[in-house]
């Protein structure tokens, strides 16, 4: 069971991160257009309308989206200077203890982005240029929030069972 919710868990993780390139790569793209745009005005072209609210939306998502993975690898900063004084079990405590407190993190931010989305779709907030209204872009982030707190419970599974009668 263990294994298979491994999998799962690094797909889900996996596949968030590979969605945030996407729209990562489509900003990249859109920013070079607008900004080409700007540029050749003399020429007729102009800047893509309401790029910023767009590069704000989609960078909302895009972080949001390379959390999971981040926490899934272990990708988080992390201190390494006493960790040889520690021992592998000492070490696996640590890892429990980082990931219990970035799982609660992940909670947090999850329920607060979920806040935040309610209270601009009750207000009917939209942006000023493309009138888009802004509770999407806090839905969409929610994607990646959702999921960084699914990798994170997972992830203190994991430190669980490599301690010493974890199972590991």
């Amino acid at each position: 069971m263990y294994r298979f919710l491994d999998k799962a868990v690094g797909w889900l993780a996996r596949a968030v991160a590979m969605a945030g390139g996407v729209v990562l790569i489509g900003l990249v793209i859109m920013v070079t257009v607008s900004i080409t745009g700007r540029w050749l005005i003399p020429f007729g072209l102009k800047p893509v309308p309401g790029d910023v609210e767009l590069l704000e939306m989609g960078m909302a998502f895009a972080i949001f989206a390379f959390l999971p993975y981040c926490q899934y690898v272990r990708g988080h900063a992390r201190v390494d200077l006493f960790q040889p004084s520690f021992g592998r079990i000492g070490n696996n405590l640590l890892d429990l203890i980082a990931d219990i407190g970035m799982a609660f993190a992940a909670v947090v931010i999850c329920w607060r982005l979920w806040l935040g989305m309610l209270d601009k779709k009750s207000y009917y907030e939209t942006t000023f240029i493309l009138q888009i209204d802004i509770w999407q872009a806090y839905a969409a982030a929610m994607v990646g929030a959702v999921a960084f707190v699914i990798v994170s419970l997972f992830c203190v599974l994991r430190s669980l069972k490599a301690l010493p009668g974890g199972g590991a």
